[in-house]
């Protein structure tokens, strides 16, 4: 805006000068004609009603004093050449006579004699002005020529110039105002504009697959920043779409090659299982004398294969997070301590009200329910500007308290009350079971967990378990 603004300035500076100048010089060609045909209708004048013969040789005494009162109405002075360009008369006063060509030059002879009217303007300029210098032919009253005029014309360009100064004077003022209009709007307009651009590219920036993305919301944008919104927030709902039929898709996934992977050991101990049977079955005598010898063997290969399976099924609750629960005495404030040596994070911190506050726990189970419940906030924190996660561990009654708090990205409404399901996660990996086995636990032991969350201000989990009586 402001580029069009300043060119077409200069362009039409440069049109209304170049105006003005063919204005003034058509002015002054048709001025120094118009002084030219009456000085020329004075003379034809003069000719006609002299007395004396009408010829190059007295033309000097046909204007001796004619040629003053010619001068003196149409206010212009003259010269009168013979045909061989010699001087004959001047209408200038004698002290400017030394100022006048007595002889034309030869250029201006041939000149003359060769154009078709009869008529040859020299342009000249002379003390920083410029005139022109007509020369023309005097006939007698047969049309002979029997002289030459010569009329100079001084143009004045005065009043052209004020004129062409005053309005350039003006229009730069115009153009001033529409400059600097041109710079406020360039500068709100560009400014508007990029600053939906700039929101429009910090989304974009921030766009991640593992976790959950904000759509684009922007007052009153133009048609083309509303069009390329509308795309982007059609883009991150077919995102999210995707992300959680992936998520799924993985967790389903695992769990049949969980499933297969148990089904497979768990057939592997009842085959020979049922071969020992079948064979036993097959084989059976009560008369047999060493009968007793072989219920032993049949029984000691029975628990050996039972105790198989036994392990395929503790092998398979450790695997889900689910361990047989040892209660002991512990110092809650201690555990949650070395519970959080294992994050490396300067952003995570941890409060006591008390040094020692004791509960009946597993201690393995309040590490991974400290663990996960840490992990989820490290988790919710990755675009804050400056990350906190405040771990506190307080008595409240005959409860103990344990707070984890960050200021990340906060639950929306519409995950609440998931939070806690089994197998469900907003992240594309992950077997969701992590929040639902802290729930579990926490329970097992007579305890609660629940959480307040405001979206991109935090999150808090609590949880309370009972101290020991």
């Amino acid at each position: 805006m402001i580029l069009l603004v300043v060119i077409a300035s200069v362009l039409i500076a440069g049109v209304t000068i170049y105006q003005y100048s063919e204005q003034g010089r058509d002015y002054h060609e048709n001025r120094v004609e118009r002084k030219e045909e009456q000085v020329l209708q004075s003379i034809s004048y003069t000719i006609r009603e002299t007395t004396y013969p009408v010829n190059t040789e007295n033309l000097g005494l046909i204007f001796m004093d004619e040629i003053y009162k010619i001068a003196d109405v149409q206010n212009v002075n003259f010269n009168i050449y013979d045909l061989e360009g010699s001087l004959i008369k001047s209408s200038r006063p004698s002290f400017e006579a030394d100022s006048i060509s007595n002889c034309l030059d030869a250029q201006i002879l041939n000149h003359l004699r060769d154009s078709d009217d009869k008529r040859y303007v020299q342009e000249q300029r002379a003390a920083g002005d410029n005139y022109q210098a007509t020369y023309t032919y005097i006939n007698d009253t047969r049309f002979k020529p029997i002289g030459i005029v010569n009329l100079q014309y001084f143009e004045d360009n005065t009043f052209n110039n004020k004129e062409l100064k005053e309005f350039l004077f003006r229009l730069g003022g115009v153009y001033l105002i529409m400059l600097l209009s041109a710079i406020f709007l360039a500068y709100f307009i560009s400014k508007y504009i990029t600053r939906s651009l700039q929101t429009i590219s910090d989304k974009i920036n921030r766009t991640n697959l593992t976790r959950q993305n904000e759509k684009i919301y922007i007052e009153s944008p133009g048609q083309e920043i509303g069009k390329l919104v509308d795309s982007y927030n059609r883009m991150i709902d077919e995102l999210e779409e995707s992300a959680v039929k992936l998520a799924k898709s993985e967790r389903e996934q695992a769990w049949r090659e969980m499933a297969k992977q148990v089904a497979h050991e768990i057939k592997n101990p009842l085959t020979p299982l049922r071969l020992t049977v079948q064979n036993f079955e097959r084989k059976f005598n009560p008369q047999d004398p060493e009968i007793q010898t072989k219920v032993k063997e049949f029984s000691k290969t029975l628990v050996q294969q039972i105790d198989t399976m036994s392990n395929i099924a503790t092998a398979f609750s450790s695997f889900a997070n689910m361990p047989a629960q040892q209660n002991e005495t512990l110092n809650v404030v201690k555990i949650v301590k070395l519970a959080l040596e294992i994050f490396t994070e300067d952003y995570i911190h941890f409060i006591a009200d008390e040094e020692e506050i004791i509960a009946k726990l597993d201690r393995t189970q309040l590490i991974r329910v400290i663990t996960n419940l840490v992990k989820n906030a490290i988790q919710a924190v990755p675009e804050v500007a400056s990350p906190r996660i405040l771990v506190t561990v307080s008595s409240e009654g005959e409860q103990v308290k344990i707070s984890v708090a960050d200021n990340g990205v906060g639950i929306s409404d519409g995950y609440r009350q998931k939070v806690f399901e089994p197998k469900f996660t907003t992240k594309s990996s992950g077997t969701g079971l992590g929040l639902g086995m802290v729930k579990n636990i926490v329970e097992n032991y007579g305890g609660t967990i629940n959480f307040t969350s405001q979206v991109g201000k935090g999150t808090v989990f609590i949880v309370r378990f009972p101290k020991q009586s």
